[in-house]
Parts: structure tokens; sequence; C-alpha cells
């Protein structure tokens, strides 16, 4: 005979959404929100004599981010296919039209966003997005030619080149390094020959090499972050302030709030330099639960991923493995730029650094994570076909 625990358990329906997922994402999102908060006060009390403006800011693109997803997540992974081709035409529509004067606007020297007054969207953040989902569709359409003929990935190549010479036109040389990765990292798992694939990274290697020392700025950013206290007032100054905030962290961190670096010292603390203030006031254990907090994401989308390629249901496959390959690239990006790894480069964390556009695409992606998950679920629990 069942004991009641047993019985409790067999009567309860499964889960329908993964849930470790939606948790890791709660988490690393409500982290985010503190530390913007914490990060962006003195300045936007100062600025705008708005204490919690950038505070209010993020929380709106949560709550847009969360609207969002909820319509996405209805959406079955198939239509995607059958859009994909009308996605890809007008991001490339928009990456035109946000170089536009009067229609494209400007922040820091960069034609980057696009809108109508507080309602402005990174067009970058929209192409890492279609790019996604193109190259998946494309990837199942040429499913046997991947493993033998080169000449399949000309085309996903050509538009990649295209893609990127809109971006850096922006100029934005971090979307499109993130876009170029992602797209290539999705080939690979796709089955490319591994001589093809290695021709294809040297190119494309050569070819950001030669994008990053043709701009007079982007050859010092590659100089500078090998020794930055040689021009810490300089050149050097925002990483050496980086790095001050990582030193003054120490184990346990300063404490929430506490941090001196975002007080005028650290230009973009509640952006691409967030990371850094999370050393500084939470240390090398908030460090480290942070990035345990992506590894477990990023594993996690994997393995749906996995799970959906195993049931067939390639497109599906494919989607996340290239929203885990996009997430864990930029991640070790932001982290790798904000520690002194990497040349300085603007580039959020996900779901955690400010943004809205940033945040909104974010959970649009997790959205579509939990689609996949979800009809996997169905196809196991025998509900619906592959």
């Amino acid at each position: 005979m069942l004991d009641r625990a047993t019985a409790r358990r067999q009567m309860t329906p499964p889960m329908p959404y993964d849930k470790w997922l939606i948790l890791t994402v709660a988490i690393l999102a409500g982290v985010g929100l503190l530390m913007v908060t914490s990060a962006s006060i003195e300045i936007s009390d100062q600025k705008l004599h708005q204490p919690f403006y950038y505070f209010y800011r993020q929380l709106i693109g949560i709550v847009l981010g969360i609207l969002t997803g909820s319509l996405v997540v209805q959406f079955e992974i198939a239509n995607w296919r059958k859009i994909d081709h009308y996605l890809l035409g007008a991001t490339l529509l928009l990456l035109v039209l946000v170089l536009v004067p009067g229609v494209g606007h400007a922040v820091n020297g960069s034609m980057r966003w696009i809108g109508y007054g507080p309602f402005r969207m990174q067009v970058s953040e929209i192409a890492k997005l279609m790019m996604v989902i193109y190259m998946a569709s494309y990837l199942v359409k040429n499913h046997r030619a991947i493993k033998t003929r080169l000449s399949v990935f000309l085309k996903p190549i050509g538009l990649l080149v295209l893609i990127s010479v809109l971006l850096l036109a922006e100029p934005d040389f971090g979307a499109a390094a993130v876009i170029i990765a992602t797209v290539l990292g999705m080939m690979f798992l796709a089955g490319m020959r591994i001589q093809h694939f290695l021709l294809l990274l040297l190119s494309m290697l050569v070819a950001l090499g030669t994008l990053a020392i043709s701009e007079p700025y982007r050859l010092v950013r590659l100089t500078t972050f090998l020794n930055p206290w040689a021009n810490p007032f300089n050149s050097g100054y925002q990483l050496t302030q980086s790095l001050i905030a990582f030193g003054r962290g120490g184990w346990f961190g300063v404490g929430l709030g506490r941090s001196l670096q975002k007080l005028f010292y650290l230009p973009e603390a509640h952006t691409d330099f967030l990371f850094a203030v999370i050393a500084e006031e939470l240390g090398l254990i908030g460090v480290l639960v942070i990035m345990a907090l992506f590894t477990f994401l990023v594993l996690r989308i994997f393995w749906i991923g996995k799970q959906a390629q195993a049931l067939g249901r390639h497109l599906a496959g494919f989607m996340a493995y290239g929203f885990g390959l996009w997430i864990a690239i930029q991640f070790m990006i932001s982290i790798g730029v904000n520690s002194g790894i990497l040349p300085t480069k603007g580039l959020t964390l996900p779901l955690v650094s400010y943004g809205g556009s940033s945040m909104l695409i974010s959970c649009v992606v997790i959205a579509l994570l939990l689609r996949i998950d979800y009809e996997n679920r169905m196809i196991l629990l025998g509900l619906r076909d592959a």
C-alpha cells in the first residue's frame, strides 16, 4: 500500500515549466535591480534630482519584459520558422533606419537607439535575438548538407558580414562580436566539419582583428587594457577605477551601498561596469555567487536544448543552444572587461545590468526557452506529438 507522501506525489500534476530556470532568472534580475539602485542612486540624485530614477526605469523594463514574455510564450516554437525571413528583413531595415539622422538617436556618440521619447530600443539587441532564430531555422533546413558542404555556410556568413558592417557603422563592435561568436558556435554544434569550422573561425578572427585596429579609439582600447596603469587618468581611467573596485572588495566586500567607486569615479557604474560595483560591495563571495548563477543558467539552457534535440525537435534545440551561447559569451565578455582580462567594451551583463532594451530582449529569450521546455514536457507526457 502506498504511503501518503507517495500518493500525493503521484496525484500532483508535473510542473509545466522549469522552476529552476525561472528561479535562477528571478534571482539574477532581483540582484541586478538591487545593485543597479545601489550603483546609480548618487549619480541620479545629483544629475536628475531623482535618486531612484534608474531603479524605476529598470523596474519598468522588468515589468515590460515579463508582459512581453507572457505573450511570446504562447506561440509554438514551430511558428517562428514560418516568419524567420520576415523577422530578419525587419531587423535589417531597423539596422539601416537607426543610422538615419532624425530617426536613430545618438548616445555618447553612438547611433544605437530607435524610437520616440522615452520609448527607445537598442537595435543591436533585436539583431542578436533575430539572428539566433534565423540561424536555428537555417540549420534545420540544411541539416544534411551541414556536415559535408562548406557552401551551405556562405549565405549566413554573408549575412553576418552585412549585419556586422551595419553594427560597426553605429558603432557597436561588442554586439557584432557577440553575434559572430554565437552564430559560429551554433554552426559548430550543428555538426560542421572541424576543418570548415576552423577556416571560418580564422577568417572571422582576422576580420575582427582588422576592424579592431582600423579605428584609433579601438586600437587604444586594445593596447590600454594590457597596462591601464601606464595612463590611469586618460585612456586607462575606466579600467583602473574598475580594478580599484575589485581590490577594495576583498573577500566579503565593503557592504551593500558602501561603494566609493560608484561616487563619480567609475564611469557607467550601473551599466557596463556594474560587475565591478558588485565586486566592491559584495566581494569575492558575491562575485562567485553571480558566476555560479550564470553557469547554472547556461547549463540549464543547454540541457533544455539537448532534450529538444533528443526528441527530434531540432529547431527548438538549435534555438536553445543559440540562446545559451549568447548569454554565456556576453556574460564572459562582461566579466572579462570589468576585471581587465579583455579590452574595454560596452556590453551589459544580461538580466543584471541597467538597460531597458537588454532586459526586454532577455525576458523574451527566457520566454522562448520556457516554451521550448514546456513543449518538451508535453511530448514526454504524451500530451502532444514531437
